[in-house]
């Protein structure tokens, strides 16, 4: 994938569903940090997200691939 420069571009993150039931949860930037966005996916269901001037973090909860420019992680369930 070809990456492109500019002053407006931020980072995609690509998020794929393991099992049912996924969080995908978009927090604020600012001095208070709120949820501003949330997607729940079902299995094999893949997102893509992107951080940009409001969205400062992605909390995923649940079974799923997360891949960034940097790799891949998976997060798990709580046990």
């Amino acid at each position: 994938m070809e990456k492109r420069q500019s002053q407006n571009s931020s980072e995609f993150v690509v998020i794929k569903a393991v099992d049912d039931g996924v969080s995908v949860i978009g927090l604020t930037r600012g001095s208070d940090t709120k949820f501003h966005h949330s997607e729940k996916l079902d299995k094999g269901e893949v997102l893509i997200a992107q951080f940009t001037e409001h969205t400062s973090a992605i909390k995923i909860r649940g079974n799923a691939k997360i891949m960034t420019h940097f790799g891949e992680i998976e997060s798990e369930m709580k046990k």
